[in-house]
């Protein structure tokens, strides 16, 4: 059975904790992973880029200059594409890059990626933490206590936190998402993950 050692927020120890083997000892399927995280990335694209045809140009309703006598090549449009100001040959429009994943390959994919965390020593639990008032330097202090390297960390909390997402938010290399909202890309973005001993109850619940 996967466990995984419970830490406080000074960074001291605790005793381990067992953890679902359904979610974190899962054989690793990096096909799936991939082809969700192609999706979940195409899912943020906005795909507002947008060229205009020769048609949506303003202006070219006359010949630019007369067709012979002048010794270039006939043109009938200054709105042509190969004309400075013309219109753009198959460029970009609006589209919606969207892709519909089923439930439970996201569900399997999150489950891969933890069980990876897990297994090469890049997630803990911590103690349940909380700050009263928006203050970056205590979740700084917790955070150089568990990620020292101070690399890019995912803390999983169990519901929303205003005030943890305001003390957070001056730190760039941290990311906080609710158990609920947490995906695989989240995980694979992260190179450590701290998980609050509140939210594992509420993964359990979601990915089993």
């Amino acid at each position: 059975m996967a466990s995984v050692k419970v830490y406080k927020a000074d960074g001291s120890a605790g005793s381990s904790k067992k953890l679902n083997d359904a979610i974190f000892d899962v054989e690793p399927n990096m096909g799936l992973v991939h082809q969700v995280a192609v999706a979940l990335m195409n899912n943020a694209r906005q795909g507002n880029a947008e060229t205009r045809t020769r048609r949506e140009v303003r202006g070219g309703g006359r010949k630019p200059f007369a067709q012979k006598g002048t010794g270039r090549a006939r043109q009938g449009s200054s709105r042509e594409p190969q004309m400075r100001g013309g219109g753009t040959v198959f460029g970009p429009h609006r589209r919606s890059y969207r892709k519909k994943v089923p439930t439970k390959m996201r569900r399997k994919a999150l489950c891969c990626v933890l069980t990876d965390r897990l297994r090469n020593d890049r997630l803990c639990v911590l103690e349940e933490f909380s700050v009263d008032a928006p203050k970056t330097r205590p979740v700084l202090e917790m955070w150089k206590n568990l990620a020292p390297e101070g690399r890019k960390t995912l803390l999983v909390a169990p519901a929303s936190d205003t005030a943890l997402l305001m003390s957070s938010r001056n730190l760039p290399g941290l990311i906080v998402r609710r158990a609920a909202d947490v995906n695989a890309l989240d995980v694979l973005d992260s190179m450590r993950v701290i998980v609050l001993d509140g939210a594992l109850g509420v993964l359990e619940e979601r990915l089993t």
